[in-house]
């Protein structure tokens, strides 16, 4: 079998070279970092050095709280701030949905931005609101005004979470001034699945339930994950490579008939979304993997949902275009070849379906 193409790398990338080893020598060293004895203390040592390196990646001069992963860190963010309100935008990770049954959506326009006015009124109920808007949207890549968001929100009173689990290391410094918030993960950056991170501007803004991590979370720490994770985070992601094969595959994409959702439009570098007209999603996932390569419909979570894409929905798509979409992902790997099979194999399924209707 000739090797298969990833081009998913959104959903989960391969474990980086520095991490194994990080994560390879915290196993040899393991100890519970909340043990007085010296093996414990060192390993205290090991996970408060990854937290000063995980910190520093970020641009963050505030806490630093480790979690399973960026699911946890949203829900813990959304259900413990202290908070009388939840809102968040239309076209959030499934994750934040999911998170607090009393969410009230924000919509966004046919960019996929955020309304400004529809989030003033929103945020002028009464009692403070923590508001979820993320940093890039991982089907659309279509990135958040950070910044001016934080403003509009701040101006109102109100605390900003920022879903970063797309975002690479220092990606966006104005996530690390301006966010209240922001939930991190580390398979999606080339460290470890299970570990992730909580950024907390101030602590008294978050409920705290005892327990580790400032008593913020029960459970003792992950700790060769966690070093693991500030291994990755140590190995800088060229994010210019990845706006430029990104921008490639737009052009050959549009030239093949297909349509680029949002060509043009600030995205993240490594994520773009491509419909095929008149070709189901499902029906290209299985042409593609017969191909030997690997893509998605939507997020991860939601790909092997028959729903149509409640992120297209929001921002005006019909039901049966947004079924029509697929999405491809970059990551350190990725290479102009590995785009010019997929292009050479989207072609061939254009081409033999329309040939087929």
């Amino acid at each position: 079998m000739s090797q298969r193409i990833y081009l998913d790398h959104a959903a989960t990338t391969s474990l980086l070279p520095a991490a194994r080893d990080a994560m390879a020598d915290g196993f040899a060293r393991w100890a519970n970092p909340s043990s007085p004895h010296a093996e414990g203390r060192a390993a205290k040592a090991m996970l408060e050095k990854a937290r000063t390196q995980i910190a520093g990646a970020y641009g963050w001069a505030g806490e630093v709280l480790f979690t399973s992963g960026s699911s946890e860190a949203l829900a813990i963010a959304l259900t413990r701030s202290a908070v009388a309100r939840r809102l968040a935008s239309a076209v959030e990770h499934d994750a934040v949905l999911r998170a607090a049954y009393d969410i009230a959506l924000v919509p966004v326009d046919s960019a996929g931005l955020v309304d400004r006015a529809a989030l003033d009124a929103a945020m002028a109920g009464e009692g403070r609101a923590v508001v979820a808007i993320q940093w890039a949207n991982s089907e659309t890549g279509i990135r958040q005004p950070i910044a001016e968001l934080a403003e509009q929100v701040h101006a109102a009173g109100h605390l900003l979470l920022v879903d970063a689990a797309q975002m690479p290391a220092d990606g966006d410094r104005d996530v690390a001034r301006h966010a209240d918030f922001v939930a991190l993960s580390a398979h999606k950056r080339g460290g470890p699945i299970g570990v992730g991170a909580l950024l907390v501007r101030e602590l008294a803004t978050l409920d705290p339930t005892g327990g580790q991590e400032r008593g913020y979370r029960p459970g003792t720490e992950n700790m060769p994950g966690i070093i693991g994770y500030a291994a990755a985070l140590g190995e800088p992601e060229d994010v210019t490579r990845y706006r430029e094969l990104r921008a490639y595959l737009d052009k050959e994409i549009k030239a093949s008939g297909g349509e680029p959702v949002l060509a043009g439009a600030l995205r993240h570098p490594a994520i773009g979304s491509y419909r095929m007209p008149g070709v189901a999603a499902t029906t290209q996932l299985i042409r593609f993997d017969m191909a030997g390569i690997a893509v998605s419909a939507g997020s991860a979570c939601a790909s092997g949902s028959m729903k149509p894409s409640h992120v297209l929905s929001a921002m005006g798509w019909d039901s049966q275009a947004s079924q029509e979409v697929v999405r491809v992902s970059f990551g350190r790997s990725t290479t102009r070849a590995e785009l010019d099979a997929f292009i050479a194999a989207w072609r061939e399924i254009a081409t033999s379906l329309a040939r087929a209707a």
